[in-house]
């Protein structure tokens, strides 16, 4: 099995020791990405909604860097700081990513996440 390793351009270097993705048995597996503005790598600032749309146009870098978009993907998980307060804006901001009727499978957690209010990662199925 050939394993390549993805370092998108245009998204926010990783944050220690990881990938943004790694290409394996055709799928693509996204690292957990965040809502870190990759011009000035500071956390965007706002509520979940606006940390939604960056980590989502963060991981959008690393679709394209495999030649693929959100139509792709099949799985999402996402953590979200407080569930119960931000479920609803932070489903608004994904349904402008993912599309009805076709919206991949989705695990959403609440999680003790440092100094953010949500992260998501990705499996992808290649082109």
């Amino acid at each position: 099995m050939a394993v390549r390793h993805i370092t998108a351009k245009g998204a926010p270097a990783p944050g220690g020791s990881y990938s943004h993705g790694v290409v394996a048995n055709g799928f693509l597996y996204t690292c957990g990405m965040g809502p870190v503005d990759p011009a000035t790598g500071k956390i965007v600032s706002g509520g979940v909604g606006e940390q939604t749309r960056q980590t989502l146009k963060n991981l959008q870098m690393v679709l394209a860097e495999v030649g693929c978009d959100f139509t792709d993907v099949v799985k999402t998980t996402a953590h979200l700081q407080d569930v119960n307060r931000d479920f609803k804006e932070y489903d608004g901001v994904y349904q402008e990513f993912f599309k009805a009727p076709n919206y991949p499978v989705r695990t959403t957690v609440g999680s003790d996440l440092i100094a953010i209010l949500v992260e998501i990662d990705l499996v992808v199925a290649l082109r």
